[in-house]
């Protein structure tokens, strides 16, 4: 008997090697398999240093984007918070940034985003702070990043409230949509960072 003891643990042994590479195997091929929601357009706007940012800029990496306001006091600061998360995640990688762009064009300036951004300790490089044309961002909201806002024409009494992130690959593709103030959705989004990290 002892020789089947011995043949049954070797058993277990091995079955317990298999299920660790399977999941292993699961985790690199399951970047594969989140969905394509769309593209982001090309556009041009400002960030925080006086800086032009630009699509073209941000091919090559991996980021999320959330849309907020500096004098939000609602869920905007829940929301710049599990950013920091994300940023402290991903701090030694240069190929994921943040892009955080400015719903009130007309208080956030450029010297106001510079101080925000300070205030929440944003590493220079890998998280903007972006404002410009409202009317450009406001159209980049609805038909660029898709968020699920009301019909607006980004004119004086337009105005944008949304709590969701938007990951976007290297391509430029709109790759998954997060809870700006839920940490367990957050956990998903650095997950799933990861993931593409790993795409080829």
């Amino acid at each position: 008997m002892p020789g089947r003891k011995v043949v049954l643990a070797i058993l277990s042994v091995a079955l317990g090697v298999f299920i660790a590479l399977k999941i292993q195997i699961w985790k690199v091929s399951s970047a594969a398999s989140l969905p394509v929601y769309g593209e982001i357009p090309e556009f041009s706007l400002i960030e925080h240093h006086g800086q032009e940012i630009n699509l073209e800029k941000l091919k090559g990496n991996v980021w999320v984007a959330d849309f907020f306001f500096t004098s939000c006091a609602g869920i905007c600061p829940r929301m710049t918070e599990q950013l920091t998360r994300v940023q402290e995640a991903f701090k030694n990688n240069d190929k994921v940034k943040i892009v955080s762009f400015t719903v009130d064009t007309e208080t956030d300036s450029v010297w106001v985003l510079s101080m925000y951004a300070k205030g929440w300790g944003a590493i220079d490089g890998k998280w903007f702070f972006v404002t410009g044309d409202k009317k450009k961002i406001y159209e980049l909201a609805r038909k660029g990043f898709k968020l699920p806002v009301e019909e607006g024409d980004g004119g004086p009494g337009d105005f944008i409230h949304s709590d969701r992130f938007v990951l976007i690959d290297t391509k430029g593709r709109i790759r998954g949509y997060y809870g700006g103030t839920d940490p367990e959705d957050v956990d998903n989004l650095i997950r799933d960072v990861k993931l593409i990290l790993r795409e080829r």
